[in-house]
């Protein structure tokens, strides 16, 4: 059953004064001979590959999402098949992609918009905003190209062409220069093209407009923007306050026993959630003596040798994760039961198994070798 869900917040009152058509005239008529159209996503009314793309684009580059997208549809090409899979089998699916909120936000997602609206995204942007993992400029493009809705997006992208078009000073992510962004991208919306104009803010954000070095030169808004006129490129926008990035260590362990590996399922909440990792224990990485680890394995067998594997460090949105992996052969498992969140893992699965992206690279390498099979 549909519910009635208000309109995000701020779409009116932008004001005449920041409203000029000739800045979406051009924007589309550059997206239409320049932009691209051959995207696996593009030229469909389909909102389940809208949507899943859109989501997957949060924060990750097209050349990494094409192959995951193409795959998830292989896997789940409808809403309704997405929503009956299981958590594992979406975590597998996304294992590698990073921000795993995202795919649990997304299998939720899936399983309201059948249970709530029959396996039919809705058109309204106040709707779908309301869904999992879906903020205001998403629900926005989803509509945007799914049922020509005219609504405004704010991704990073737009705000960068924003800010250095328009000489945006302040961090964009600050509350009242994003909520001036907000009004900025309402007023400039056309009367029509509505998805040619969305696309090509997206375009000039990811192929010109770039964070880097800007190919000013191709951009179609290069006469009217301030960045470029007073050669503020590269300090427009304005980049995030710097802080200091939390540090923090982990001791984990590669158990293995005749062609297995133990994983350790990650809770939901927490960094990796859902997916499935290497048992961790709760000590500093130079502080893990030999007779910890063995008292440690103990629990799962009978260590029968400890071998260091080489560190390595994981930068994360917000802090670094420095981890120290010891592998440990067990010449037996214990007799009882493994613990409900363990799992014994066949290596030869590991390719597909739901792991973060340096623990599967990492137990790759390991059973890369056939004397390392435990």
């Amino acid at each position: 059953m549909k519910r009635a869900v208000k309109a995000p917040p701020g779409d009116g009152g932008a004001g005449s004064a920041l409203a000029d058509p000739s800045f979406s005239d051009t924007v589309i008529r550059w997206q239409k001979q320049h932009g691209r159209h051959t995207l696996p996503w593009q030229n469909t009314r389909d909102a389940y590959r809208i949507w899943l793309s859109e989501i997957m684009l949060q924060q990750t580059q097209v050349t990494a999402v094409i192959p995951y997208y193409e795959r998830f549809l292989r896997s789940f090409p409808t809403v309704q098949a997405l929503a009956a899979a299981s958590s594992e089998e979406v975590m597998a699916h996304w294992s590698g992609l990073g921000y795993y909120t995202r795919a649990r936000n997304l299998h939720r997602c899936a399983q309201r918009v059948v249970a709530e609206y029959g396996g039919v995204f809705p058109s309204d942007p106040g709707a779908l905003a309301e869904l999992p993992g879906i903020g205001r400029s998403t629900a926005a493009a989803i509509s945007a190209f799914a049922y020509g809705t005219r609504a405004a997006i704010l991704d990073g992208n737009v705000k960068r062409v924003f800010c250095r078009v328009f000489g945006v000073e302040g961090f964009p992510g600050a509350k009242p220069v994003e909520d001036a962004l907000w009004r900025r991208a309402v007023a400039l919306l056309p009367e029509s093209d509505v998805e040619a104009y969305t696309q090509g803010l997206m375009d000039l954000g990811a192929t010109v407009c770039t964070r880097g070095t800007p190919a000013c030169q191709n951009c179609p808004l290069a006469e009217r923007c301030a960045a470029q006129q007073s050669g503020r490129q590269r300090e427009l926008p304005v980049p995030r306050p710097k802080k200091i990035v939390p540090e923090r260590e982990a001791v984990m362990l590669v158990l293995t026993h005749g062609g297995h590996v133990l994983l350790e399922q990650r809770p939901d909440s927490g960094i990796w959630g859902g997916l499935l990792s290497l048992p961790q224990m709760d000590v500093a990485m130079d502080d893990a003596s030999l007779s910890d680890i063995e008292a440690f394995a103990a629990r799962f067998g009978r260590p029968a040798g400890v071998e260091p594997l080489l560190r390595f460090t994981h930068v994360f949105t917000h802090f670094k994760l420095h981890v120290a992996p010891y592998r440990v052969h067990l010449a037996s498992r214990a007799a009882e039961v493994t613990p409900a969140s363990h799992v014994w893992y066949d290596t030869a699965r590991l390719a597909e198994a739901p792991l973060p992206a340096p623990v599967k690279k990492l137990l790759l390498a390991v059973f890369r070798e056939p004397d390392l099979l435990g």
